[in-house]
């Protein structure tokens, strides 16, 4: 996620822009304090509606944990861990070194 002041959003106006277009949300500060979201208008936003989109898009991109974000979406963690995999959103992400260590784990 990233984050505009009030005065970026004359000067970096594209940018919020193509983090719009490629599903990310924004965060606009003033005076180092967050006034407002920018949330992508897209498929997700409509068919699930603003709470759920922003607790999905914040525990996608790692801002928010599980428990926030089911507390967001209005649901117990069990009802949004199911909506994660009925959205294919992983809940663990693992880089490509952590999972050889899990692997040789078990190796």
């Amino acid at each position: 996620m990233d984050t505009f002041t009030v005065r970026d959003l004359r000067e970096r106006t594209g940018e919020l822009i193509r983090d719009a277009e490629s599903g990310r949300l924004s965060v606009i500060t003033k005076h180092g304090r967050p006034v407002f979201v920018a949330v992508p208008f897209d498929e997700l936003l409509i068919r699930e509606g603003i709470g759920m989109a922003l607790a999905l898009r914040l525990f996608q991109q790692a801002d928010i944990s599980l428990g926030k974000a089911a507390k967001l979406a209005g649901m117990t963690r069990q009802e949004f861990l199911a909506e994660l995999h009925r959205q294919k959103i992983p809940v663990t992400e693992f880089s490509a070194r952590e999972l050889d260590e899990e692997l040789e784990r078990f190796a």
